[in-house]
C-alpha cells in the first residue's frame, strides 16, 4: 500500500522516535493495510476497520493494536496500557533497533489482527451497568430518581467516564467531591469532557 499525505507531518516533525516510526510505516504498508489519520496519529485500517495505529510517549513509542485483547500474543510482548482499556493493547519500543530485530513479529501480529477483522470478531466489553460505581455516587442515585434517569440516559462512554473520575479518588472526601462536581454535569445530560 501506499503512504497517504495527510500523516506526512507525523513522520515529518522533529521527535526522538522518527526513526522508528518510519520502521513501524513501513511494516504497517507493507502488510497491506491502508494509512489514514485518525486521532492525529497514523492509523493502519483494513477495509475502513481499524487495526493498528502509531504513537509515541515520552519514554517509548508504540503500535496500538486496537483489538489487541483478542490476539495470541505467544510472544508476550502486548500490554495493557491501564487495568480499564479493555480491548486495545500495545507493542512498546525504546528505539528503532528494537523494531528490526522484531519485525517478523511485528508483521505477524499485524497479520493476526487482520485476521481477526476478516473474521467480524467483537471484544467483549463490558458495560457500563456492570461498573460498580463508589458508595458516594451510589447514594446519589438511589437518593434522586432524577439523577437516576439522567446518568441512565448518557451514554456508555460518558457512563464510564463518570466511574473513572469517580473510582480514580483515593479518599472518600474526594470523591464526594468529584460527585457534587459532576451532578449538574450529568443532569444536563452532558460527560465530563462536554
Amino acid at each position: 500500500m501506499k503512504q497517504n499525505p495527510s500523516t506526512d507531518f507525523f513522520f515529518e516533525k522533529e521527535s526522538k522516535w522518527q526513526d522508528a516510526y518510519g520502521k513501524l510505516r513501513a511494516i504497517a504498508l507493507d502488510c497491506g493495510l491502508e494509512e489514514t489519520l485518525k486521532w492525529g496519529k497514523p492509523c493502519y485500517t483494513w477495509q475502513g476497520n481499524n487495526v493498528v495505529l502509531i504513537h509515541g510517549f515520552k519514554e517509548y513509542c508504540a503500535l496500538l493494536f486496537m483489538k489487541g485483547a483478542l490476539l495470541k500474543d505467544d510472544a508476550g510482548i502486548l500490554i495493557r496500557q491501564t487495568d480499564n482499556v479493555q480491548s486495545a493493547r500495545q507493542m512498546r519500543f525504546t528505539d528503532a533497533k528494537e523494531i528490526t530485530k522484531l519485525k517478523a513479529t511485528i508483521r505477524a501480529y499485524i497479520h493476526e489482527a487482520i485476521a481477526v477483522e476478516k473474521a467480524g470478531l467483537k471484544v467483549d466489553l463490558k458495560k457500563s451497568t456492570d461498573l460498580v460505581y463508589p458508595e458516594e455516587f451510589q447514594k446519589q442515585l438511589d437518593k434522586s430518581a432524577k439523577l437516576r434517569k439522567a446518568f441512565e440516559a448518557l451514554t456508555p462512554g460518558r457512563q464510564r467516564g463518570y466511574h473513572l473520575f469517580f473510582t480514580a479518588a483515593k479518599q472518600a472526601k474526594t470523591r464526594e467531591a468529584r460527585v457534587e462536581k459532576a451532578i449538574p454535569l450529568i443532569l444536563a445530560g452532558k460527560g465530563l469532557e462536554d
